[in-house]
């Protein structure tokens, strides 16, 4: 094809960690890379038709965790580390990521809580915002697909402030991909539990197991906003006729964010099932997939 490009560059290890999404992992050495197959092994059954592997240890999912209540920076603009937030929900605060490098702005990978192995998955606020686009679509659905095939539950971590738009992700399908998680959370028969820490606008909080689809349990943080979109951009289409006047759309902004973008509206339409605090998260999260299994 006339293309000047080395092998390493056309499909090493980063080229596929990074740019196709076909590695899930790249290590140093054979050291490590034993080592951390002995540890995602862990995780799993030894098959699909296996019982799930229980590993106590000395944390209580009952525990509080009060650092979680100032995740959320104040700014709603802000971004935040979802990272911080999948590490404190662990048991002994032990994330194992998968495909960290290929599409950053959503994480997947496995955590244990009550010594139970979890599938997560969550929007990452510190790239593009958190929003989905064709490679995060495609890169959690079929981690969920995964989790699904050998009965590992799933915990999703919402904050996303919907698709990513552009001509590149239009023309390159993101209806299609995005369709493929909104799929796979549909179809997993596995405990499905969500926590909405901030925004969840759109169809984009449609397909990030909303209960919609068929989410077992939803929580949310007192943070949570679920709406169509932003207030400010809900306000100019709802009042396009006072765009100029910035003390009329301040003021309707104000009187949108009052009324929508809080989690209580959802939950009185039984769209959550309960709006729990932060610090509170870990242990909600242990009972409610206690009670699921």
């Amino acid at each position: 094809t006339h293309e000047e490009v080395t092998s390493e560059y056309l499909g090493g290890a980063t080229t596929h960690a990074k740019k196709s999404g076909v590695a899930d992992f790249v290590f140093d050495n054979e050291i490590a890379v034993l080592q951390q197959i002995r540890r995602l092994v862990d995780f799993l059954p030894s098959s699909n038709q296996s019982e799930m592997k229980i590993k106590k240890n000395d944390t209580s999912f009952n525990t509080e965790i009060p650092s979680l209540d100032n995740l959320i920076p104040k700014d709603k603009n802000k971004p935040y580390d979802m990272k911080d937030l999948i590490s404190k929900l662990a048991d002994n605060e032990d994330f194992f990521e998968v495909q960290k490098d290929y599409a950053p702005n959503i994480i997947i990978g496995f955590i244990r809580v009550d010594g139970f192995s979890i599938g997560v998955v969550g929007n990452q606020p510190m790239h593009l915002a958190g929003c989905l686009d064709i490679n995060s679509s495609r890169k959690a659905a079929r981690f969920v697909r995964f989790c699904d095939c050998f009965n590992i539950p799933l915990l999703v971590l919402v904050d996303v402030p919907g698709f990513l738009p552009g001509t590149d992700q239009e023309w390159n399908g993101i209806i299609l991909n995005g369709a493929k998680l909104l799929y796979a959370l549909s179809e997993a028969t596995v405990p499905k539990v969500t926590v909405i820490t901030r925004k969840a606008y759109g169809g984009a909080y449609d397909v990030m197991n909303s209960k919609h689809i068929g989410a077992d349990m939803n929580f949310a943080w007192p943070s949570a906003e679920i709406a169509v979109m932003g207030a400010k951009g809900a306000v100019e289409i709802i009042y396009r006729n006072d765009i100029g006047d910035e003390e009329k759309i301040n003021k309707h902004t104000e009187a949108y964010e009052d009324r929508f973008l809080n989690p209580f509206v959802a939950a009185e339409r039984g769209y959550v099932d309960d709006v729990i605090m932060p610090r509170n998260s870990r242990s909600r999260i242990g009972k409610a997939l206690k009670m699921l299994r």
